[in-house]
């Protein structure tokens, strides 16, 4: 994993918060492609990153219950600039028009990102309870990837296409994780 960011370093609070962080921008992200991809048929990629999006909010509620349980309000260490190193997709990634093969590739580029992040960060974590909730992550992040690598091999061809728009195609053409959090 090609970070800036050294996990060891981490206290258990930042680690939570991180990976906090990193579970609101994927649920967000996949809203994000499900509303721009639109949905015609029970399975199609906008279903599926619906379907994401809620084990992403799901995620992000299991490891907020331990933070608080741990750590109350303590107000976060950790920046949002931070996912960046660890899960976020490259600056520029998500698109508007994008293709469903193209979103479905930065999916998976973030899945696996993801995987790399709860796995190293398992290592450096004491609290038993905290690092079964990463261990759990991890492996479930090995399962999108999976998922992901299924569903793009059954894409038509005509899933790489880019989608077009009626309106400004300068309006929002990229949205950079971090603006996703207002």
């Amino acid at each position: 994993m090609s970070t800036k960011l050294d996990l060891s370093k981490l206290s258990l609070m930042d680690a939570l918060d991180l990976a906090t962080l990193i579970e609101v921008e994927a649920y967000k992200r996949y809203t994000q492609f499900a509303e721009r991809l639109g949905s015609s048929a029970e399975g199609d990629a906008a279903s599926v990153f619906d379907s994401m999006a809620a084990n992403e909010n799901k995620h992000g509620e299991q490891i907020a219950e331990r933070r608080i349980a741990l750590f109350g309000d303590q107000r976060p260490r950790v920046k949002i600039t931070d996912i960046f190193d660890v899960e976020a997709p490259d600056f520029g990634a998500p698109e508007r028009g994008m293709s469903p093969l193209r979103a479905y590739r930065v999916a998976l580029s973030s899945e696996r990102k993801a995987y790399d992040f709860y796995d190293q960060a398992r290592r450096h974590v004491s609290q038993p309870e905290v690092k079964a909730l990463f261990e759990e992550l991890r492996d479930e992040e090995a399962e999108h990837v999976q998922m992901i690598e299924a569903f793009i091999a059954k894409l038509p061809p005509s899933a790489g296409v880019d989608l077009e728009y009626e309106d400004d195609p300068d309006s929002d053409v990229r949205r950079l994780a971090k603006d996703r959090f207002e």
